[in-house]
């Protein structure tokens, strides 16, 4: 085990000294828009590895690497002419944002980075100490989400030292992330394009501005006992962002909330209660966004999460959102992390 440094996104000096970690091969987790990074430098193979060994991640998961500007798109991806008018139009309405295109890697790019396929996810991040942290470094840097791999994702640098401390070299602290749920992640190489994870950025908003169709990905059912081939994206793992405790899912309803905890059997019971409704009972509560406000509930969904785990529960209740918008990504990250570790997929 190894000294993590806490430094502060507010301080030059520590931006340089975050920087000067990443170009030395070392691991340096940093906060962007949607939740916290772990980053290396995106075109080390040596550097990426330990992004693995630190997260305990398998190598069929592939990674996003973040650049400082579309300027330096062409360090990791080779974007063909036919495909030009519209990763165009898409970068320029959502960039630097919440969005991953998944694209044709350039040559420099590790194996490591892909999990061995073609495209590489690629984004500009919207924090304005990320976009600090990538200039001063003057990398691309590959970043999955700075937790144990599966594990709720971290949205301040707390969570971030809970899981890594001692294994990483630093972590840039600038406070809370804004949206709080992953980028959405899409491929514009395809017609339909593929989203393959929702996020802040819609399925709608894209289609409008690429003028193309997308099509939403399923995954093939599949025993999660078996080792799979390289996933084809970024956050499509069948299970993902649990935390320690069970999670059980109720329909988006007070009266559906107030029955499952009369229901529940467990000593120990945590619910995540949207800020405007009421519950009888006796649980650990904790305080979520307000149920008419996705962004609200996005923002502090994983930290709720961690915050009920923390509590020591072993049963965390959650209303599950209608879809819709930033809904699915809630959906999304929400019905993943309920699923258990024995079931069939």
């Amino acid at each position: 085990m190894r000294k993590t440094l806490h430094l502060d996104a507010s301080r030059p000096a520590d931006i340089a000294l975050a920087a000067k970690l990443l170009r030395e091969g070392q691991l340096v987790a940093f906060a962007t828009e949607t939740v916290y990074g772990l980053g290396a430098n995106a075109l080390s193979a040596d550097a990426v590895a330990l992004i693995f060994a630190a997260k305990r991640r398998p190598a069929w998961d592939p990674l996003i690497v973040h650049l400082a500007s579309a300027d330096n798109l062409d360090q990791v991806a080779a974007v063909p002419a036919s495909l030009t008018e519209r990763v165009s139009a898409l970068t320029q309405a959502f960039w630097p944002g919440p969005l991953t295109l998944l694209l044709p890697r350039s040559p420099a790019v590790p194996d490591a980075v892909t999990a061995g396929r073609e495209l590489v996810g690629v984004r500009i991040p919207a924090h304005p100490a990320a976009l600090a942290l990538l200039a001063a470094a003057a990398l691309p840097i590959a970043a999955p989400s700075a937790n144990l791999f599966g594990h709720t994702s971290p949205t301040t640098a707390e969570h971030v030292l809970a899981d890594l401390k001692g294994w990483i070299a630093a972590v840039l602290d600038a406070g809370p992330t804004s949206v709080g749920v992953e980028s959405t992640v899409l491929d514009p190489t395809q017609t339909p394009m593929v989203l393959y994870r929702p996020g802040a950025v819609s399925a709608d908003q894209l289609s409008a501005v690429a003028g193309v169709p997308v099509q939403v990905f399923v995954p093939l059912t599949r025993d999660t006992h078996e080792p799979p081939e390289a996933l084809p994206s970024p956050g499509v793992g069948v299970r993902h962002y649990a935390p320690r405790a069970t999670l059980r899912l109720t329909q988006g309803s007070e009266l559906a909330l107030q029955a499952a905890l009369l229901d529940a059997s467990e000593q120990e019971i945590g619910v995540l209660l949207p800020a405007d409704w009421r519950l009888e009972g006796s649980a650990e509560i904790e305080r979520w966004g307000r149920w008419d406000d996705a962004a609200s509930l996005a923002a502090s969904l994983f930290a709720g999460l961690r915050a009920l785990d923390d509590r020591g529960v072993s049963l965390i209740l959650c209303p599950l959102p209608e879809a819709g918008g930033l809904a699915d990504a809630i959906r999304d990250r929400l019905q993943k992390a309920a699923r258990p570790l024995t079931t069939k997929n």
